[in-house]
């Protein structure tokens, strides 16, 4: 038994050090960020490369270099031009991935987004190539270029803006082998430090409260990355009000109102850089619910809403988890984001096309029916009614404000809409809870923004609906996975 003790220890030992020597192999300790734009409409689209940094210091995973999750829309794939062969690759989705199945790109209108890949410093030449899913699943390259990693116009950057401060809100060791959070302020200016600190202490307390965190606590480190904004808040367009903040978000993205995120992706790049990070975190200076979360991009929340815990861990579950929503009732922006008869690539949604092949069948309760015929209708009924109610009070909040109305009678409105929303927020909590089917693991229609052929795994989840709740088993379990490719 001791021998066989020994032997693991050895084989143990012998994989770090190979894993080491590949890294050394085709890296140098530091990073290269590929700054580039994407730009087109819904028929097209096109990229090119903006400007290339180097940072010394690579404090991310030297192991795990190759993505084995198959999620996203998009890969970044990174081949040695000498070798011949794949040495980095990360699967994402992105701003303009989001954009193509809008209605103005539907319509022909081109636009442009600033996107940022992050990789290992190469030693020598490489090829980098970014893909896109097709319609069967499969990618295929829409740009390919070779980088020299020696030519001169790579900027050598140096991080020292005096009005960057840096909070250490928890350390769970090397940020090599831990997944590294850094958490931006947005909105908060320079006499709202200590808000942001007290903030940061909050919802650090959020994230160790959820499953499965809390019981991987020691897998994380946590920073806060502050840098004043001019003014405190964020943008809300359609009742006309602009704030000067340092990353530039805005509600009514895409056209969505609670949508909440910024195209300025070159001020989220440059604040994040201070500190390692495998996910990035936009904490927003505001009380109004809205956020949103786009896979190994960022995510963004608002910090003061009365569902900001749930804003905090389900816009974490799409941008580092790669979790699809699983609410299909309210509106969204996107047109045909899960085109029929394709499996979507999510670990918790599917199309069931071959039932008896269910993706998460190893933890489906023996026996239950497939799909599982749940209280769908009653449960529609309710919550599009409610969706009705929650745009017209939404619109007048919005009509109030954009006419200036008594900061008096606005509030009166928001608590107004507060007390309806928390009230409906319980009223579903009590329904699904009355089913026969909670707790169990089946196929339960209604998904992905759509009330039929895509299916979610549980009656509940944070990915499904509003308040203080856990993942269902199959989204926590496929955390876990995420966590351990970060952590190991």
């Amino acid at each position: 038994m001791k021998n066989l003790a020994r032997l693991l220890i050895l084989i143990s030992i012998f994989s770090i050090k190979s894993e080491a020597q590949e890294f050394t192999k085709f890296f140098e300790d530091a990073v290269m960020r590929i700054d580039y734009i994407h730009m087109g409409n819904s028929v097209n689209e096109e990229i090119c490369i903006d400007r290339i940094f180097r940072y010394e210091g690579w404090s991310r995973n030297n192991k795990n270099l190759i993505d084995p999750f198959n999620n996203g829309r998009y890969y970044i794939r990174v081949y040695s031009v000498t070798a011949g062969e794949l040495i980095f690759s990360k699967g994402f989705d992105s701003y303009f991935g989001e954009y193509q199945t809008s209605g103005p790109a539907i319509g022909g209108r081109r636009k442009a987004y600033h996107e940022t890949a992050v990789i290992p410093f190469p030693k020598d030449k490489i090829r980098f190539v970014v893909e896109k899913r097709n319609r069967m699943n499969g990618f295929d390259a829409i740009f390919s270029q070779e980088i020299d990693p020696r030519e001169p116009n790579i900027i050598f950057e140096t991080l020292n803006d005096p009005a960057v401060r840096i909070v250490k809100a928890f350390t769970g060791g090397d940020p090599a082998s831990k997944v590294d959070i850094a958490i931006l302020a947005e909105g908060f200016t320079l006499s709202e430090y200590d808000k942001f600190v007290d903030d940061l202490e909050k919802f650090k307390g959020y994230i160790f409260e959820q499953e499965p965190y809390k019981s991987l606590k020691q897998s994380f480190n946590i920073y806060g990355v502050f840098k004043p904004s001019v003014e405190s808040g964020t943008d809300e367009p359609r009742a006309g009000i602009f704030r000067n903040t340092i990353l530039n978000t805005t509600f009514n993205s895409l056209g969505s109102e609670r949508y909440l995120l910024t195209e300025d992706n070159k001020a989220i790049q440059d604040l994040a850089a201070y500190v390692p990070f495998d996910a990035i975190y936009v904490m927003v200076n505001h009380k109004r619910y809205g956020g949103g979360g786009i896979y190994n991009s960022f995510c963004t929340f608002t910090a003061d809403a009365q569902f900001s815990k749930y804003l905090f861990l389900h816009e974490f579950g799409h941008s580092f988890g790669g979790l699809a929503d699983e609410y299909y009732t309210s509106s969204t922006a996107y047109n045909d984001f899960y085109p029929t008869g394709i499996e979507p690539n999510e670990a918790n949604i599917t199309a069931l096309r071959e039932k008896e092949y269910l993706k998460w069948a190893d933890l489906s309760t023996p026996g239950i029916e497939i799909p599982t015929p749940w209280e769908k209708a009653d449960y529609d009924k309710m919550d599009i009614e409610w969706q009705e109610q929650r745009a017209e009070l939404n619109n007048n909040i919005t009509r109030l404000k954009k006419e200036k109305a008594d900061p008096q009678i606005i509030a009166m409105a928001e608590a107004d809409y507060a007390m309806k929303d928390k009230a409906h927020s319980e009223n579903v909590d009590q329904f699904l809870a009355g089913s026969k089917f909670t707790g169990q693991v089946g196929a339960f229609e209604g998904a992905g923004y759509v009330s039929t052929g895509l299916y979610r795994p549980m009656l509940d989840c944070i990915m499904f609906t509003k308040g203080d709740k856990p993942f269902c088993k199959v989204c926590e379990a496929h955390l876990i996975k995420v966590i351990s490719f970060y952590a190991e």
